[in-house]
């Protein structure tokens, strides 16, 4: 055989191997709610390539807010979702059949920025208030927010205002909106400064679980399993290897400034659940505040802590624990 054709021969048998290792791969799609810091385990996972270390093809879905869920679901657009307790109780009261696993934040992350020349609740009233999307933790929290300045929800007017709530703010189509890392520290670096800040006051809140339908849990529990041990080995990866981690946050996010991606990395690693468990009585809270009053108010019509007490059953958190100690 020529040197020509061994050339032809050696790339086909590549690609060929390429291909095959790809074909073994599940895809897993995950719905992503914001691009915060609280996706810092999956995205660090995702750079690390341990989803595919676990069999899984990580796709990445860009969604806002809460909107859209029940849809993105029943179409197959999405396998799990990265996103407030609080769209899951409202999904859940229209005839979806959703269920959080996971957890990556367990307390509420909001600062409420105001737009200059907003300094206090008399200046508030009667303004725009922008969130991401109705229904979404951004909604519902403001509430809480609207509520510890004296205010109700008829004293603003709300309106969706997408992800990018920073911009509408700087051109004055907003008086103020509901922000988490990484435009929470970003707001205050730029001279903004807020009405209410709950980032720091650890308020017990399934600020961003994981979600998936309830069928799912045994139709495709291996996924969700194996999705599961990737995301809390990403979120262990990016606790103990700062470097790594600010790198990946930076890439993600888009943003160079050292200083800020210190801040929003601190934030991180100062409330992220190490091995991505739910507090039952951050749930409880959602529950109570968001739940109508005809609807479940039992804690397993929206969680189920199946997945963690099988992982926690096969030694997986001691495994971890081992693998990446703490510095």
């Amino acid at each position: 055989m020529s040197t020509y054709l061994r050339a032809i021969a050696l790339a086909m048998l590549v690609s060929f191997s390429g291909s095959a290792r790809c074909a073994e791969l599940t895809p897993f799609k995950v719905g992503q709610s914001s691009p915060a810091n609280t996706f810092l385990a999956i995205w660090m996972a995702d750079a690390a390539g341990i989803y595919e270390a676990n069999g899984l093809k990580l796709e990445i879905v860009p969604m806002t807010g809460g909107r859209g869920i029940e849809t993105a679901f029943g179409t197959g657009r999405i396998d799990a979702m990265h996103i407030g307790l609080s769209s899951v109780v409202r999904a859940n009261a229209g005839g979806a059949d959703l269920r959080a696993f996971g957890s990556l934040s367990n307390h509420i992350r909001f600062a409420l920025i105001a737009a200059p020349g907003v300094k206090s609740a008399a200046d508030l009233k009667g303004g725009a208030v922008g969130i991401s999307s109705f229904g979404s933790e951004s909604d519902t929290t403001l509430a809480m927010m609207l509520d510890k300045l004296g205010l109700k929800r008829g004293d603003v007017t709300i309106r969706e205002a997408g992800v990018k709530r920073l911009d509408a703010l700087r051109s004055g189509s907003i008086a103020a909106t509901p922000v988490n890392e990484p435009d929470r520290t970003l707001a205050y670096a730029t001279g903004l400064t807020s009405l209410v800040d709950f980032a720091n006051q650890s308020i017990p809140w399934l600020f961003t679980a994981l979600v998936t339908r309830r069928d799912s849990l045994s139709q495709k529990r291996d996924l969700i399993l194996r999705f599961q041990k990737a995301t809390i080995e990403g979120n262990r990866l990016a606790l103990t290897d700062e470097t790594r981690a600010k790198a990946v946050l930076q890439k993600a996010i888009a943003i160079s400034d050292p200083k800020v991606i210190d801040i929003i990395y601190s934030d991180f690693k100062a409330q992220t659940p190490v091995n991505a468990e739910f507090l039952p009585e951050a749930a409880t809270a959602i529950i109570e505040a968001v739940a109508a009053p005809q609807a479940s108010r039992k804690l397993e019509d929206y969680v189920d802590g199946g997945i963690a007490a099988e992982l926690k059953a096969q030694g997986f958190f001691e495994a971890m624990a081992r693998k990446y100690p703490a510095r």
